[in-house]
């Protein structure tokens, strides 16, 4: 009896073992067919190839733990397909490199270019510096245009910087930061705070290209651990709020930033940079730090017309702008933010030179479908302004001989910008075209 009873109790041990395995096995074929058809799903939607940074898995090394699905805070960029992660929406990356870090075997890395679509880039070193010897480059200019990302860079190459810097060098400043976006202030800071004596120079005003955002646009979702100050538990933050924050750490802390000091160019003199501006200013760095963006130049249309005082290229203050007839050129998230803010004063058309929106983060490619299926926003696919006229727009569609008209008061160009290669070049900076190509690892 006892021994039926022992016999017993290691069947229904092995029943419950098939029962778990059988499950797991059910569970596993799921996740991988909901990502397989997510996949699908995202190539016919276009939004399977990345447009920046953008996370690459090792199949070999990865475990399957999904530790980077759960750390990755945007929707369905990742997702387990058989047993291993795999990217899903490839478009909607935005760069964080939550994935890359949360992976406990290191098994991801963040690329940046693909064989369709090269990205120019720098030659920057892991140290941030390039191929000239005392200039370093961080954020946007390198490829990280997260704001988050920007900061931890700026603060990352400042320390490398300390490492090299020259202590018998005859220069006014230890370190010239080029740029007071979110790399550049983090930058300053972070020499600041190490006692070096520094000088930022910026070709607008505080901020950078923050400073353009749209007053109400979130330019921030996670917390970011700035110099000085320490940890910044801002989630959700606007333009304003996180000027304002600058503001009162550059003020506290006696830190000099030159505004409207846009750098002309950098030439190596003897064993230090002279660095000087359009307004003929000349400085002199032991070390310099580009932290410039990577749009410093609006992308034109070149077309007809758009030397027009009506043309515009970033959006200020869209609240003061009302009963106007708008046309916005753009398919990315800066054109369907500026559409949408313009929407309840304005009558807004959004034209596109694709056929579908393909690069939009899913907060936004929500909201502008909400819009133009309430009529709020007008949006003319696959087509191109041709010429802009005082009171009106002419396009065509699909490259059609037939001109069409549209009724105009503004016209915002959201078009992308062009990397300062000119300045790079003449800086002697080497600019390469990535095709994919891995720019962060674990490995240091």
């Amino acid at each position: 009896m006892d021994k039926i009873i022992e016999i017993s109790f290691y069947l229904i041990l092995l029943l419950m073992a098939v029962i778990v395995l059988l499950v797991y096995i059910f569970m596993h074929k799921r996740k991988t067919k909901v990502s397989e058809a997510k996949i699908e799903q995202a190539k016919e939607d276009g939004i399977h190839e990345p447009v920046s940074l953008y996370p690459v898995v090792d199949p070999y090394r990865c475990i399957g733990s999904g530790a980077c699905i759960t750390a990755c805070p945007e929707v369905d960029i990742l997702g387990l397909r058989n047993g291993k992660a795999a990217v899903i929406n490839a478009s909607h990356c935005i760069g964080h490199g939550a994935c890359f870090k949360a992976c406990p075997v290191e098994a991801i890395s963040l690329w940046i270019g693909t064989e369709k679509r090269g990205v120019d880039l720098p030659h920057v070193s892991q140290n941030f510096e390039t191929n000239v010897p005392g200039i370093f480059i961080a954020g946007e200019l390198g490829g990280m245009g997260l704001i988050r990302n920007a900061v931890t860079q700026g603060k990352e190459a400042v320390q490398n910087i300390i490492k090299t810097l020259k202590k018998d060098t005859n220069a006014d400043y230890d370190l010239i930061v080029v740029g007071a976006g979110p790399a550049g202030i983090s930058a300053t800071l972070a020499a600041k705070e190490a006692n070096l004596k520094v000088l930022t120079l910026e070709q607008d005003t505080l901020g950078g290209t923050v400073f353009t955002f749209p007053r109400s646009k979130i330019v921030m979702t996670h917390p970011m651990d700035l110099p000085i100050y320490g940890k910044v538990k801002l989630r959700e933050t606007n333009k304003t709020e996180l000027l304002n924050l600058w503001n009162t750490v550059i003020s506290e802390n006696d830190i000099e930033i030159k505004e409207n000091s846009k750098v002309e160019s950098i030439t190596a003199e003897n064993d230090y940079f002279k660095v000087q501006t359009l307004n003929n200013e000349i400085y002199s760095g032991k070390t310099v730090l580009l932290a410039i963006g990577r749009r410093g130049t609006p992308r034109k249309l070149n077309v007809p017309g758009e030397w027009s005082e009506k043309v515009a290229y970033r959006l200020l203050e869209p609240e003061d702008i009302s009963g106007k007839k708008i046309m916005i050129v753009g398919g990315g998230d800066s054109a369907v933010e500026a559409a949408l803010m313009l929407a309840d004063q304005n009558e807004v058309t959004l034209s596109y030179r694709s056929d579908a929106f393909a690069r939009l983060k899913v907060k936004n490619k929500t909201l502008i479908q909400e819009a133009i299926d309430r009529q709020k926003v007008r949006v003319i696919f696959n087509s191109n302004v041709i010429s802009i006229e005082s009171t009106e727009i002419l396009y065509k569609i699909n490259g059609s001989d037939i001109t069409m008209h549209e009724v105009n008061d503004l016209i915002y160009i959201f078009a992308g910008g062009e990397l300062p290669t000119q300045f790079l070049k003449k800086t002697g900076i080497l600019v390469n075209t990535k095709h994919g190509e891995a720019v962060l690892t674990h490995k240091k």
